[in-house]
C-alpha cells in the first residue's frame, strides 16, 4: 500500500512543537476543556486553537463540543498510528543498496 506522505507529514508536524507537546502532557491524564489547557499553558487563546487545529488533524487528538467549550483528549487510535508510523518509517529492512553514481 503507498503511503500518503502528506498526511503522514500531519501526524509529525502534531509533534515538532512545544506547545503541542505541552498540550499533549497535559492530555496524558485524561480529557481537557481548552479553558484548563489556557490555565496551564502560557500561550493566547487564539494561539492555542490554531495548535489544537494541527493536532487534531493529525488524528492524533480528538475534539468534542459541550457547549461554548472543546474537550479534547488523546485519540487512541491517533496515536497508535502515529506510534506504528514512526516504527515502520525507521526500520530498517534486510538488504543493502549499492549506490550507482
Amino acid at each position: 500500500m503507498a503511503r500518503d506522505s502528506k498526511k503522514d507529514a500531519q501526524v509529525f508536524k502534531a509533534f515538532c512543537n512545544e506547545y503541542r507537546l505541552q498540550v499533549l502532557e497535559r492530555l496524558r491524564t485524561g480529557e481537557k476543556c481548552a479553558c484548563d489547557l489556557l490555565e496551564h499553558i502560557d500561550i493566547s487563546q487564539s494561539n492555542l486553537s490554531h495548535h489544537m487545529k494541527i493536532l487534531v488533524e493529525s488524528g492524533v487528538v480528538s475534539a468534542r463540543q459541550d457547549g461554548k467549550w472543546t474537550y479534547y483528549s488523546i485519540d487512541a487510535e491517533g496515536a497508535k498510528r502515529a506510534m506504528d508510523l514512526l516504527e515502520e518509517l525507521t526500520t530498517v529492512r534486510g538488504g543493502q543498496s549499492r549506490c550507482h553514481c
